[in-house]
């Protein structure tokens, strides 16, 4: 029955996609269940990116931009950054898992780390790595520039910016990628002009942009159309963002 679903998720443009194949590891005794997505023709250098899901942990939009990335010839794994027998019920229990780890950043780098080791074990090239992820994963992707991990460029979507003040801003050799709704309420101007300062101490080659009437999730076709909720898709800024995307990585991963 999953064959049958990946499948039919599989055909995008009338044509057969790469398929997403469940991969284990581990962390420690906990176990992950990461997606990996071989391009059936890899592009030069065996470029790489890891895609970190939303606050629910892996869903079909995670899904769909990693197919989508492997049709452009890139080596693609979506982390598990839960693990086995922590995956959200509901919005409740996601904002609670979601919280730790924000909170406990050194164990969401952790998570990172381990799904960038199974993106290599794949086949992609370490020296030739960007991480992009959507919302509670934007935050990830920040994360693994913070980290100094060893990859070329971060991209958030509609992602979380706040940094404890606590922390030092180190400086970022990871170029960086924000997308942003313009009206996100989730991501109040102060945390906005925060993250912009960070950038700046960190001397760091960042990029943020603007998209007009778009709130959170808005890449997300599955979060409906009501900008009032907080929460809704923007087809105009979902398909502007995914260009930037496309553009960042080509030039980060020359």
């Amino acid at each position: 029955m999953k064959t049958l679903l990946y499948l039919c998720i599989a055909m995008i443009g009338g044509h057969l996609s790469a398929q997403l194949k469940p991969v284990a590891y581990y962390d420690g005794s906990q176990k992950l269940n990461g997606l990996s997505v071989t391009p059936s023709k890899a592009q030069k250098d065996k470029k790489g990116i890891l895609v970190l899901p939303a606050w629910k942990g892996i869903d079909a939009h995670a899904k769909e931009s990693a197919q989508k990335l492997a049709d452009l010839g890139y080596y693609t794994f979506i982390a598990d950054i839960y693990g086995e027998g922590n995956y959200p019920k509901d919005g409740a229990e996601a904002g609670k898992q979601a919280g730790f780890y924000k909170q406990d950043y050194k164990a969401y780098q952790k998570r990172i780390r381990l799904a960038l080791e199974q993106l290599v074990k794949a086949g992609a090239d370490p020296n030739k790595i960007v991480v992009i992820g959507y919302c509670f994963g934007g935050t990830g992707a920040l994360e693994a520039a913070r980290a100094a991990m060893p990859v070329k460029g971060v991209v958030s979507f509609h992602g979380g910016l706040k940094k404890d003040a606590s922390r030092p801003n180190d400086p970022l050799a990871a170029k960086v990628l924000v997308l942003h709704g313009a009206d996100d309420p989730n991501v109040p101007a102060d945390e906005v002009a925060a993250f912009q300062n960070e950038m700046r101490d960190s001397k760091a080659d960042w990029q943020m942009v603007f998209y007009a009437n778009a709130v959170h999730a808005f890449t997300d076709p599955y979060a409906g159309s009501d900008n009032s909720k907080g929460a809704a898709y923007n087809e105009k800024a979902d398909k502007r963002s995914w260009e930037s995307m496309l553009d960042f990585v080509k030039e980060v991963l020359r």
